[in-house]
């Protein structure tokens, strides 16, 4: 199995999953709740984990300032339930898909192929050492298609999320620090970045300073060669630790997924429905 088909396929089909994070239908299933603002995205994608503790949730999200979590929780589950989150996410990611892709696309037979693809991926995966991903698992499975492809990318994801933070913690970057590689990166920009996760420019500019130390970036937290090497590495070793779910589905599945996924994705970005971060 090829690891650049599967970062490809992965961010391929990242809009369908992550549009979740970004739509008003969520955003109001939550306020019914009671849980705004930025709680409501740490009370629903920790939610399958149960009523877990700050700390937990700050372990598995790992790149947030540790005040957004301990703001969110425990305060959502006195307000309501990991139960009553997620049948609100579902109940808003539903809705959303509607509005996004309209019904015809939703109940089509390549929703429900892409489906069937999905979650043979999803079933290829494990829990050892993927706890978000493993209390993801936990979850029934929707009976629509179009919510069951959202469920299979969402374990499909996390799955790869908690990969990609044992390659971060292997290589010595700290929650301010891998932010940092990624802007360097130039995927995406200092300000989005440091804004979503509500680190101060102090915080910020102290990581940069402790990875110059090392000699991976420069004083204004542009990449070395050797900074360049280590997220490149980093990449690398997150797409073979995800490779367990693409083998599963086979080349050609992934390249039947993908060609599939594209144009909902496409008509997902095209939306703006990306245009706030998460928060």
């Amino acid at each position: 199995m090829n690891s650049q088909l599967a970062r490809k396929l992965s961010r391929t089909l990242e809009p369908y999953h992550g549009i979740i994070y970004f739509l008003p239908e969520a955003t109001e299933a939550y306020a019914r709740l009671g849980v705004t603002g930025r709680d409501g995205y740490f009370a629903s994608r920790s939610a399958p984990m149960g009523a877990v503790t700050p700390g937990v949730v700050i372990a598995t999200f790992f790149n947030f300032n540790p005040a957004l979590i301990e703001h969110a929780i425990p305060s959502a589950w006195e307000k309501t339930t990991p139960a009553a989150m997620l049948d609100a996410r579902l109940e808003a990611i539903d809705r959303g898909l509607r509005r996004l892709l309209g019904d015809d696309v939703v109940a089509s037979t390549d929703v429900a192929r892409a489906a069937e693809l999905a979650r043979t991926a999803a079933d290829g995966c494990t829990t050892p050492g993927r706890p978000l991903y493993a209390g993801h698992a936990t979850l029934p499975w929707p009976s629509e298609p179009h919510l069951v492809l959202w469920h299979a990318i969402s374990l499909i994801r996390e799955y790869r999320g908690d990969g990609h933070i044992a390659c971060l913690v292997a290589e010595g970057l700290d929650a301010v620090e891998a932010l940092i590689t990624h802007a360097a990166s130039g995927a995406v920009p200092r300000i989005a970045l440091q804004t979503s996760r509500a680190w101060s420019d102090e915080a910020w500019d102290a990581g940069i300073a402790r990875l110059a130390a090392r000699g991976l970036v420069t004083d204004e937290g542009e990449f070395t060669d050797a900074g360049r090497a280590l997220r490149e590495r980093i990449e690398d070793q997150t797409d073979v630790l995800a490779l367990p779910a693409w083998a599963a589905l086979g080349e050609d599945g992934c390249n039947e997924l993908r060609e599939l996924g594209r144009p909902w994705s496409r008509a997902i970005v095209d939306s703006g429905g990306f245009a706030v971060l998460p928060g």
